[in-house]
């Protein structure tokens, strides 16, 4: 399987539950990093966000959230939600919070996520896309919290990240306890690559 918006990244109904087999991997720890996105046709909420974490790591915890769009820099704007510190645990796998947030259909947002340091690179899947948008921050706090408002990025590439958001339509939630890929299942590229443009 490969990143397919609305399949195993970006708006879902269901939560992905298998190694989304991204082009590749870039570091995620010590720094904020999501991908744009719009909101899907009968999209009432959300309840969920979750990334895919390919290979071990030390224990750190992570955030995750939704932000407004900047349509002048086309980039995040404000912090609409964001989800407590949550252990990602040492092994890989999907790493998942649950989250609150009434959304618009048509709505442009940004899917973002958060990781403490680690010793060990902590890596997330990606796949360059053209006409998509990923962005990146490191400063100003962005390194250890989703900070509100997000602020001018540190570099941006045309890329999907292996970011999920369960929403939900009206008349009905979704349910999100899915059985989810075991954590012994490691992907360990044969050529790593940065979230950082070249």
């Amino acid at each position: 399987m490969a990143l397919i918006e609305g399949t195993n990244c970006g708006f879902v109904t269901v939560a992905p539950s298998v190694d989304p087999d991204g082009e590749g991997t870039g570091q995620i720890d010590n720094l904020s990093a999501g991908f744009r996105v719009v909101a899907p046709v009968g999209a009432t909420a959300i309840t969920e966000i979750g990334w895919y974490c390919p290979a071990a790591s030390e224990a750190a915890n992570f955030q995750v959230g939704l932000y407004s769009h900047d349509a002048v820099n086309d980039e995040p704007e404000a912090r609409l939600v964001v989800s407590a510190d949550t252990a990602k645990g040492t092994e890989a796998g999907w790493k998942l919070a649950s989250v609150s947030l009434a959304i618009t259909v048509g709505t442009t947002y940004w899917i973002c996520v958060q990781c403490d340091d680690t010793a060990t690179v902590t890596t997330i899947d990606r796949t360059n896309t053209a006409g998509e948008r990923q962005v990146y921050k490191t400063s100003e706090g962005a390194s250890e919290n989703l900070i509100d408002p997000w602020g001018a990025s540190d570099g941006s590439s045309e890329r999907l990240l292996a970011i999920y958001v369960v929403y939900t339509t009206a008349g009905g939630g979704i349910d999100t306890a899915k059985k989810r890929m075991s954590a012994t299942h490691l992907l360990v590229p044969s050529y790593p690559m940065a979230i950082l443009p070249d």
